[in-house]
């Protein structure tokens, strides 16, 4: 297994800036499917400069395949029930992510636990519907999250995406955005609140790393801002929270069901 730790005083770049070409993107899917059709979504409306040369799907019947496939790409299913050990499973997948030359791997409502090998420390990422350490790590997907945090009574929830490490939901934030939580909000309700960000966000931190400004230190990310000095677009911080402030603007929505949602689990099965 790789570490997590990172050297306070050392920087680390996760990537050099994409300039000459579109960052490829290895997207892995557990359930519906809904993030990667974002992505889709924000490529062909030329806001996302990304190509997606594979998506890998942990189980054969969820919905990500049929519309993965229907998109026009590549989708292999990996199971990790069909090989021995977490091990055997996450060296099949990234040699496939290698021989596509994936240059940045995302999880999208990816339920399985992976070890990630070395050549791929920083280069793969996740979106969590939480703002990150509140209701994360195992057991704590989809609906299941939403549901702690109205039980609990919050105020305020959101999206985190993070570097991906051999634990869950534990490496360095990326980015993190909020929403208000309504009085008599339902689970159902603030799951569609934080989809709607989720959407924004996750396209975002590509953008981010694939401009090549964002660094890794002590475990914070860090990036300089272009943003003119007075501006609230940006924050020197890539860590911190950002309270509704949207870099780029997005189409609205195409009214998906929140139960096609793949981080809602409503076909998924944990392995």
């Amino acid at each position: 297994m790789i570490s997590s730790a990172v050297d306070a005083t050392t920087s680390i770049v996760p990537f050099a800036p994409f300039t000459d070409r579109p960052i490829r993107l290895g997207v892995l899917i557990s359930g519906g499917g809904t993030t990667l059709l974002n992505f889709v979504d924000q490529i062909q409306s030329g806001q996302l400069l990304a190509e997606i040369p594979l998506v890998i799907a942990s189980q054969k019947t969820c919905k990500g395949v049929e519309r993965a496939r229907a998109a026009g790409l590549e989708c292999l299913v990996l199971r990790p029930r069909d090989f021995g050990s977490v091990g055997d499973f996450s060296e099949a997948v990234f040699r496939e992510l290698r021989s596509r030359k994936v240059d940045l791997v995302t999880l999208a409502g990816f339920l399985s636990l992976l070890q990630i090998p070395n050549d791929f420390l920083w280069r793969v990422i996740n979106i969590h519907p939480s703002l990150i350490p509140a209701f994360c790590g195992h057991g704590f997907f989809g609906h299941h999250v939403h549901e702690a945090a109205i039980q609990r009574g919050v105020k305020v929830s959101g999206c985190t995406v993070h570097f991906a490490d051999n634990e869950y939901d534990h490496g360095p934030i990326i980015l993190q955005k909020t929403v208000a939580v309504p009085d008599g909000c339902t689970a159902d309700e603030l799951s569609g609140l934080v989809f709607e960000q989720e959407k924004l966000t996750y396209p975002e931190a590509i953008r981010l790393l694939a401009s090549g400004r964002l660094t890794i230190r002590n475990r914070r990310t860090h990036c300089p801002s272009e943003a003119p000095e007075n501006s609230a677009s940006h924050s020197a911080d890539c860590g911190t929270f950002k309270v509704n402030v949207l870099h780029v603007p997005s189409p609205p929505g195409k009214g998906e069901k929140v139960a096609d949602r793949p981080d809602e689990g409503a076909d998924l099965e944990l392995i």
